[in-house]
């Protein structure tokens, strides 16, 4: 039977020994990841996961507070950047690189492009050590939200990846991913992206459409 631990002289309990620290992501877990052909395309996606949990609050509360309902036609224009947008993230060439990640530069802005243009050596030796050939196809999408007079805007994408190796099986994977896209001068860019929460993509409404 466990013993309980006795009170101090003063009458107080001691300090409890059993809570379990808080977890973080390690280093070494993050090189596992890398080390995974299925993982080492979406690095981007690992590297914004923390920011992406506080953003994910963000953008339930832009949805129900977005303003007037935009035209179906804006909102199709919207989604349909998107799911690009979110298909050239998760498409590279190891023999390519070079112009992989100035697609992933070209479509994004804000923090994501910054994290990219910051993390481009990394991704491009990572890449290139593992030889694979990444590419995706968009299955389903949905606008979650627009906000046209602040120009954001959030997205839903059900996305089939396919890595193919130097030698091997290709291997292929669904993933269902959330991002935040931002007007700019040049058209909507994704200015985060990462993995749905779960039980969130319950909440999303049918305004879906499929790419290619």
């Amino acid at each position: 039977m466990d013993e309980t631990p006795s009170s101090g002289t003063d009458g107080t309990p001691p300090p409890r020994t059993d809570e379990a620290p808080v977890s973080t992501t390690s280093r070494a877990g993050l090189r596992g990841l890398v080390s995974d052909p299925l993982f080492a395309t979406a690095l981007v996606l690992v590297v914004l996961a923390a920011a992406f949990a506080g953003w994910a609050g963000w953008s339930w509360y832009s949805a129900a507070h977005s303003g007037p309902p935009a035209s179906a036609q804006l909102r199709d224009q919207v989604l349909q950047a998107g799911e690009q947008a979110v298909q050239n993230f998760n498409t590279l060439d190891y023999r390519k690189v070079a112009q992989g990640i100035a697609l992933w530069e070209q479509s994004s802005t804000g923090p994501l492009h910054d994290q990219i243009a910051a993390g481009r050596a990394q991704f491009t030796r990572q890449i290139q050590q593992t030889k694979t050939v990444t590419t995706a196809r968009i299955l389903d999408g949905a606008l979650t939200s627009l906000n046209t007079r602040a120009g954001t805007a959030s997205i839903i994408v059900a996305v089939q990846i396919t890595v193919t190796p130097v030698t091997g099986t290709p291997a292929t994977k669904q993933s269902r991913l959330a991002g935040k896209l931002t007007r700019t001068q040049t058209g909507w860019k994704l200015s985060a992206l990462g993995q749905v929460p779960v039980g969130a993509a319950a909440g999303t409404s049918a305004g879906g459409s499929s790419g290619g």
